[in-house]
Order: structure tokens, then sequence, then C-alpha cells
């Protein structure tokens, strides 16, 4: 699978870049990091938010072997060395692309957005209103992990491979953010929120290497359908269950508690994670793909006259004497 123009919008010709170009990823951030903050006013400095997160947290009993033990292992595979291994990783891709700038937009995206995620979760306090006494998990760090490590690669990567590579990390991070919260090490919130932390790096870093490349030559181009459309309907469905759920549930927690079921709220749960994911990566596969850099095409020369059949056959045959 690739990423490649649509035959509508050609990329051989150079075009300038206007404003949207470049202010796009500040807006994204920005967004993303008000995000994180309303999660945290709602769902960790409210009594019913905490209820709401907590129930769908508790609400995780899987009891099938084969799916704890996958589970498990995709866990236990974020790690700390897997952020080192990414940011080598995309040091010697760029260096092999000559793309130094997108090397370090890798790093810097991974650093920021686990360091900043590390930050929060030490110094926001978490009040104990829904009874269940628990230290502040704010945002999830195993989600933060893995959506950095996933932006990093799909960044670094040749255009032909990053749609590919984004669909998978769309499933690895979904898969993650929906194990840490049936694990019990977090709520949906910390992971949604996870996922808005790393957004509002990822899009600093493309700010910083559009400004590098602005006087670059060549153009830029979108992302294929063949990546948005799976993303769109995943979201749209997934957040149309989500929001849906989440309604429920908050209407029993505040009323009815006994009205739906945990099972029912973790399901809630997990939608809006996938939605918030497959929104986060719609975004990231096309600021990654609108930095690419098309080289303008040399005009082809113009074409010869057709000639006349009686002039073909005198060049071809000669004059008869």
């Amino acid at each position: 699978m690739t990423v490649l123009a649509s035959p509508e919008q050609p990329t051989t010709v150079a075009r300038p870049r206007g404003a949207r170009h470049l202010l796009a990823p500040i807006a994204i951030a920005l967004l993303a990091a008000v995000a994180a903050g309303a999660l945290y006013q709602v769902f960790v400095r409210t009594t019913l938010g905490q209820r709401v997160d907590t129930t769908a947290m508790r609400g995780g009993d899987v009891s099938h072997p084969r799916v704890v033990e996958v589970l498990d292992r995709t866990l236990n595979g974020t790690s700390l060395a897997s952020l080192v291994l990414v940011c080598l990783f995309a040091a010697v891709v760029g260096v092999l692309r000559k793309r130094i700038d997108l090397a370090l937009g890798a790093a810097m995206l991974v650093i920021g957005a686990n360091v900043t995620t590390q930050l929060m979760k030490t110094h926001l306090t978490r009040p104990d209103l829904d009874g269940f006494s628990m230290p502040n998990s704010f945002p999830s760090g195993h989600t933060t992990a893995a959506a950095s490590v996933a932006f990093a690669v799909i960044l670094v990567l040749p255009q032909a491979l990053r749609g590919m590579v984004a669909l998978v990390g769309f499933a690895y991070v979904t898969v993650i953010a929906v194990a840490t919260v049936w694990a019990e090490w977090h709520r949906p919130s910390d992971t949604v929120a996870a996922l808005a932390v790393t957004t509002a790096w990822a899009s600093v870093a493309v700010f910083l290497i559009r400004v590098r490349r602005w006087n670059a030559p060549g153009g830029t181009q979108p992302p294929s359908r063949l990546v948005t459309v799976p993303l769109l309907a995943i979201g749209a469905v997934a957040g149309a269950a989500g929001a849906v759920g989440l309604a429920a549930v908050s209407m029993s927690e505040r009323s009815m508690p006994d009205l739906v079921s945990g099972r029912f709220a973790f399901l809630t749960g997990s939608a809006a994670i996938a939605a918030a994911a497959a929104a986060v990566f719609l975004v990231w596969v096309r600021f990654a793909a609108g930095d690419r850099l098309v080289p303008p095409v040399a005009p082809a020369a113009p074409a010869r006259p057709k000639k006349s059949g009686a002039t073909a056959r005198r060049v071809k045959g000669g004059t008869k004497k």
C-alpha cells in the first residue's frame, strides 16, 4: 500500500506554499493541548467524570486465555528500550535519506511527548472523588510511548511506505491503549490524553520541519484514500458508538448505577479510544505526507509535425530515375 497523489492533483509542478501549510500544525498543537486540559478537568476533577472513567476501567474483565496472552505481551513490549531503538532507527533512516530534519523531528516528538507525559503524571493531582483510591495515572505513559514510536517511524520512512505503516501503527497504538485499560493501569481518559500530548508534540515537530523547508523547491501531495478512508470509517463508527455509550454510562452513574454493566462501560471506553486514535492518525498521515518535496520536471520537447504519406515514401525510398 502506498501513499500516492490522486490523478487530479499532479505533483510534478512546484507550487508555492501558503500560510495554511505552515500554520496548520500550530493550530493542531493548540487544539491537542486544549483537549488534554479538558479531559483532565472533566474526568479527573469532577465526581461524575471519575466515576464514569473508573467504571469503564473496572469493566474490562477479560477471561479468554489467548486474549490475555496477547495483551500481556503487547504491554510488556512497550518500554524505554523501544523508545531508544526508534530514535536510533530514525537517525539512521534520516542519514540514509539525507533528511536530518526528519530524524531530528522524530527524536524531538518522541522525547518531548514522553517527558511531558511523565511530568504531568508526577505533578498533576487526582482528588479521590470516586472512592477508588489510586495514584494519578493521567496521562498514560504506555500509550504515549506507543503513539510517539508510531509517529516517528511514519515521519522518517519514504513516502511509498507511510500508508501501510500508518494503518499498522494505528492498530498497534489502539491495542496498547485498550490493553492498559483492561489491565487497570489506566482509565480511558488517560489514554486519550496521551494521544493528545503526542499529537501536540508531533505537530510542533512538523511545524519546525516546514519552516526549515519553506523555500525548498517542489510540491506537496495528500495521503492516499487507501489510508484515509479506513481511518475515517473506523473513526466515524467508533466515535458514534463511544458517544452513545458515554451518554448511557453517564446517565447510569448519575441516577441508576445498575442501568448498564461494567462490560458495556469498558466497550464504550474502548470505542472512544479507537475513535481518538483514528482521528490523530488521520491528522498525522496528512502532516507527514504533506512535507514530501517533488522536484519540478523539465518540460517535454514539442512533438514534430507529422509528414504526409507521399513525403514519407519519398524519404524512405528516394526518387526513382
